[in-house]
């Protein structure tokens, strides 16, 4: 088989797939990209047989033919090549590819592939279109909150329930809970609910930056797998097996105190503190004090560390309820800030042992919940 296509298309192409191959492998052939003709388009795929990522792009082929071929190999070389396109041709025997581009040519060997891991279907189950610009930014805000480490396996999965016309997010790492509530391109008669890994979705994420305008989630009758198709490019996951916590009772229900700020403001005055945190344990003061006789309230962000120094930011804070103060770790509380847009952020809190949480009116359905440090105050 001849594939001819442009140079920024494959090298985009392989770029999307090469997230899915894995450093290092006990299976061989995982290190490699399938290629093969697809209804006219050029098909990439790469898997580390818990995640599997196709793409399509333009081309012009001629003939039939599948290959696998090392996939750091190829994207190096693609990208390495002057021509504006890219001409492959599969060999049988070594078996391989031979790529042209100008007066430049390569020949790369690869591995047969009925020796590639088979991608899962995913049929049987419930399918759901959901508006991609939603729901990248869903992602977004939700996904980061999941844990890393692997002591509790379902809290590096991100919760995903179907019921009606909405759809619920929600990741938890025993620290922070982001939880994020939208709407479904139209309305499912079931409800599902499953936890797919945050890796996958940080995929489906990135993924989602191509300029798809929705993507088609289906998940397959027996909970175990997932698919996410976009415009031009899909990610296949197995699921992680598990009950998630009950979220909804870790949500306060009520606040003692809110005070809204400028968001940008809070952003330029934690990062400040930060810079002192790294050597005072991660913690930054927040205090809040509703001002006097109904006049502007306010909001200090303080932070110290013993050899270094201290820092003190005070912002003015529109404050309902009573004074009060909370100190949270630096890294948690610059996250959630450099998720949110909009012009202000509300801060619910109730005592120092109460968790804070952060909502913003530009994310109607988001709510974010960070746990308290206990310091000496």
């Amino acid at each position: 088989m001849q594939v001819t296509c442009l140079r920024e298309n494959l090298s985009r192409g392989l770029s999307n797939v090469l997230r899915a191959v894995p450093n290092r492998a006990t299976l061989p052939v995982t290190q490699n990209v399938l290629l093969e003709g697809d209804d006219g388009q050029l098909k990439l795929t790469a898997t580390n047989t818990e995640i599997s990522i196709s793409t399509w792009i333009g081309a012009q082929i001629e003939g039939e033919g599948t290959v696998t071929v090392p996939a750091r190999m190829l994207n190096d070389f693609v990208n390495s090549l002057p021509g504006q396109t890219v001409s492959i041709e599969f060999k049988a025997d070594p078996v391989g590819v031979s790529v042209t581009s100008d007066k430049f040519n390569g020949s790369i060997n690869g591995i047969s592939s009925d020796e590639f891991p088979p991608i899962p279907t995913v049929d049987g189950g419930s399918s759901v279109t959901i508006p991609a610009d939603k729901f990248r930014g869903a992602l977004e805000r939700v996904v980061f909150a999941a844990a890393t480490d692997d002591s509790r396996p379902v809290l590096t999965g991100v919760k995903v329930e179907l019921k009606g016309d909405s759809y619920t997010l929600a990741a938890a790492d025993g620290f922070r809970l982001a939880v994020e509530k939208g709407k479904l391109g139209e309305a499912l008669e079931s409800e599902v609910g499953v936890i797919v890994p945050a890796k996958t979705l940080a995929e489906v994420e990135r993924l989602l930056g191509d300029g798809s305008t929705s993507v088609e989630l289906s998940i397959d009758a027996n909970g175990r797998s997932a698919k996410f198709r976009m415009d031009s490019s899909e990610v296949v996951t197995a699921l992680v097996q598990g009950t998630f916590p009950d979220y909804d009772k870790l949500i306060p229900t009520s606040w003692g105190t809110k005070a809204t700020v400028d968001l940008a403001s809070m952003v330029q005055a934690t990062r400040a503190a930060s810079i002192f945190a790294r050597d005072g344990s991660g913690i930054i003061r927040v205090m809040v004090n509703p001002g006097e006789d109904n006049g502007a309230g306010a909001m200090k962000v303080i932070s110290r560390a013993e050899e270094v120094g201290s820092n003190e930011n005070e912002l003015e804070a529109a404050v309902e309820g009573d004074e009060t103060k909370v100190a949270f770790n630096s890294k948690f509380l610059m996250d959630v800030l450099n998720v949110l847009k909009g012009d202000d952020v509300d801060l619910e809190t109730t005592t120092p042992s109460s968790p804070g949480v952060f909502r913003s009116k530009e994310h109607d359905g988001y709510t974010h919940v960070v746990m308290p440090m206990f310091v000496q105050w």
